[in-house]
């Protein structure tokens, strides 16, 4: 197997932890898997090139979609996520406004 190959599958191995993270809710746990999946991408990028057989470019491309596919889920995943946190951080907002009001009267 090319180093090239075993490059994806590493940094597949790191989106599939990270989809699982993001599944259960673990989220510094993906937090800390998302910069280790960035260091490794940084890593393979200067290195990769189109492998030379048709095996391995089915297998890299392979590795490929299943990285998208886990890019996607974990988008899903934490867009929820995001934007609970969001109507809590305007909700705090508009609370504390409320409270400016009001004690601004007293």
């Amino acid at each position: 197997m090319s180093l090239v190959l075993e490059d994806f599958q590493r940094l597949s191995g790191i989106t599939g932890q990270m989809r699982e993270a993001a599944t259960v809710g673990e989220w510094d746990r993906l937090i800390s898997l998302e910069q280790e999946c960035k260091r490794k991408f940084e890593e393979i990028k200067p290195r990769d090139v189109i492998p030379s057989s048709a095996e391995e470019r089915a297998q890299k491309l392979a590795l490929l979609k299943k990285i998208l596919a886990d890019d996607a889920a974990i988008r899903n995943r934490t867009e929820g996520w995001m934007e609970q946190i969001r109507r809590i951080m305007q909700s705090n907002r508009s609370e504390q406004r409320l409270q400016q009001t009001y004690l601004a009267n007293y």
